[in-house]
């Protein structure tokens, strides 16, 4: 499995705090199955993106770690007005590995609508927008269907694994069971900070998504389009994101009690679709 989302440097943000915690977040990825960990670093008013820094300690946690797993950089991109404008100055700087793909983080604060603008731009100076975690904001949660437009456009997403079984509460992992069944997902990550609170477990992820949609779509979010991602090529072919491109989109449920799902078997039509979400009237 490949994580693309990790806060494995130490001292470069709310991640690992020193290079013990680091080598031990990596190990506890290797023993889950990760082959390539991502390391992202927040880009954000609170911490800087230092890309010399966050170089010289991911080679030394390299280092450390030997040929056990392999490394890359790129960084948890926050939409700010600097942040973007020194993207365009510099295109693919803050890119995975930099060959283009961008994790995106929005503010929970505000979604203003010239970030749409903004996300061409981005998307025009060469890079491929990955829009993370959006289960976990409330601005997404609340309203879904602004992300219809976002991906329509070329924008794809990342969701937080443990999202899938509840760990951040009910409404990330109503929300992101919807996405899940609508196919609106391309990348399952850990976005792990630690050991605690924060691991980095994929593997419980990826068995999860192999029991309610198959194997087939387990490896597709975890090993297939993360590679692609790594590597800077297009996405193997994806099936088709469910509503997106109708004249009026699903909408989505806003019952956020646990739905119990996670037990359908591989292959079987999303039953709970309907319970989970309404078409437009």
């Amino acid at each position: 499995m490949i994580d693309i989302h990790h806060h494995l440097i130490y001292g470069v943000d709310d991640g690992a705090p020193n290079l013990e915690t680091s080598l031990a977040m990596a190990q506890e990825a290797i023993h889950e199955g990760v082959t390539h960990i991502v390391c992202t670093p927040h880009a954000n008013d609170v911490h800087p993106y230092r890309l010399e820094r966050n170089r010289e300690r991911l080679d030394e946690i390299q280092a450390a770690l030997g040929d056990s797993v392999q490394l890359l950089l790129a960084c948890d991109f926050h939409l700010n007005a600097d942040n973007i404008c020194d993207a365009l100055e510099y295109p693919l700087r803050y890119s995975i590995d930099g060959k283009g793909y961008l994790l995106v983080e929005f503010s929970e604060l505000a979604i203003p609508p010239q970030l749409d603008d903004a996300l061409n731009r981005l998307r025009g100076v060469g890079y491929t927008c990955i829009l993370t975690h959006p289960e976990r904001n409330p601005i997404i949660v609340r309203k879904p269907e602004r992300m219809v437009q976002w991906m329509r456009s070329g924008a794809l997403v990342q969701v937080t694994a443990s999202s899938l079984y509840g760990r951040f509460g009910r409404i990330a992992e109503s929300f992101s069971n919807q996405l899940l069944d609508l196919n609106w997902i391309h990348f399952l990550a850990t976005d792990a900070h630690n050991l605690t609170s924060r691991p980095p477990h994929l593997r419980k992820a990826y068995d999860y998504v192999a029991n309610r949609c198959g194997v087939e779509t387990a490896e597709r979010l975890c090993q297939l389009n993360p590679l692609a991602a790594i590597s800077g090529h297009k996405l193997p072919r994806q099936p088709e994101p469910i509503g997106l491109y109708e004249d009026e989109p699903v909408k989505f449920s806003q019952n956020f009690k646990s739905s119990g799902v996670g037990h359908r078997p591989a292959g079987k039509p999303p039953g709970i679709l309907s319970r989970l979400f309404r078409r437009a009237k």
